[in-house]
C-alpha cells in the first residue's frame, strides 16, 4: 500500500525564474518550481514499487533514477510548489495502480437459446427458398 504524505519529505525543490506573462516582475522573481525525486534512495518506497515506477516512468526519469517535474502555471511560487507536489503523487500512484483482474463471465442459458433459435429460424427460411427436389 502506498501513502501519499510519505515521499512529500523527500521532495527537493529548486525556485527557478519563470517565462510567459509578468512583465518585469518575471525577471525578478523565481516562481517556477522544479520538484526531483530520487526514486533509487527513496526510504518510503519498497524495492518492489522502485522497479514497478522505474519500469512504468521509464521516459519520465532520468538515468539516475530521478524524477523530474517543473511546474509554472501560477505567478506564485507557493502555489507552483502545491501543484507540482499534486502532480508528483499523481504520477507515482498512477505508476503503482495494479488494475483488477477481470473474471470472465459465463455466458447466460437465455443467450444461447436465443442464438440457436435464431440459426435454426434462418436455416428453415433458407431451406424454404430452395427449389423442390422432382425426382
Amino acid at each position: 500500500m502506498f501513502n501519499e504524505l510519505a515521499p512529500i519529505n523527500e521532495f527537493s525543490y529548486k525556485a527557478l525564474r519563470s517565462s510567459g506573462a509578468g512583465g518585469q516582475h518575471v525577471n525578478k522573481v523565481s516562481s517556477k518550481i522544479e520538484l526531483s525525486f530520487n526514486i533509487c534512495e527513496s526510504l518510503v518506497l519498497t524495492q518492489e514499487q522502485k522497479q514497478v515506477i522505474q519500469q512504468k516512468l521509464s521516459n519520465r526519469i532520468t538515468k539516475d533514477g530521478i524524477l523530474i517535474l517543473q511546474s509554472s502555471e501560477s505567478r506564485s511560487q507557493h502555489r507552483n510548489k502545491n501543484i507540482a507536489i499534486i502532480r508528483a503523487i499523481q504520477i507515482i500512484k498512477l505508476a503503482l495502480f495494479v488494475p483488477k483482474k477481470r473474471i470472465p463471465t459465463k455466458t447466460p442459458k437465455a443467450v444461447i437459446f436465443k442464438r440457436l433459435k435464431s440459426k435454426r429460424l434462418n436455416a428453415e427460411r433458407k431451406v424454404s427458398r430452395r427449389k423442390p427436389n422432382l425426382d
